[in-house]
């Protein structure tokens, strides 16, 4: 039997059945928060009873689950906007790719700019992690550990090491760092 199930954010269990009654009342499924930067695993252990009532057959599917944020994916081809918690898990899953970090401010008119070319460095570097961090207050302690003093600033980063900085926007010297230590 072939049961799609989906979850809403409040945990509600839904199923493409309309004659199944669903049962969300597991602790672990009362509520849960998820962002297009987590990825949601669950696990379900279903129980499927019958009984009957009125004469028509009713079934009633208990479900309890266990809900893990995976974490932050990455799409090769694409940039990922990350934060001051999903930075460092990525560099490190990243483990020896080269990752290259634009470091960026809203209100900055180069870093407007330099924002399409970095999407298209992304598009030709399938082996590269691109990653963009708004350097916003937020953001402002990882910004600072990573030593930001101007914007846009681009961060390589290969081995969990940052091995080259490119400041301002300069696109030339940004491909350059790049093939450098991709090359490396």
């Amino acid at each position: 039997m072939a049961l799609n199930l989906c979850a809403s954010p409040n945990c509600k269990w839904v199923s493409s059945n309309p004659s199944m009654i669903l049962d969300s009342s597991s602790p672990k499924c009362s509520s849960f928060s998820s962002s297009s930067s987590n990825k949601i695993k669950m696990a379900a252990s279903l129980t499927l009873t019958t009984s009957k009532s009125n004469m028509r057959s009713t079934r009633l599917l208990s479900v309890r689950c266990s809900l893990e944020t995976a974490g932050p994916t990455v799409t090769v081809g694409q940039v990922t906007e990350v934060n001051k918690d999903t930075f460092w898990p990525i560099v490190k899953a990243a483990a020896d790719k080269t990752v290259v970090l634009d470091m960026y401010t809203q209100w900055c008119g180069p870093c407007k700019v330099m924002a399409p070319k970095f999407q298209e460095l992304s598009e030709k570097y399938l082996d590269v992690v691109f990653l963009k961090l708004d350097c916003n207050q937020e953001n402002k302690p990882l910004a600072k550990e990573l030593g930001i003093r101007v914007v846009p600033t681009f961060k390589i980063l290969k081995d969990n090491q940052v091995v080259k900085e490119v400041t301002g926007a300069k696109f030339d010297d940004l491909v350059a760092a790049i093939e450098s230590v991709r090359s490396s």
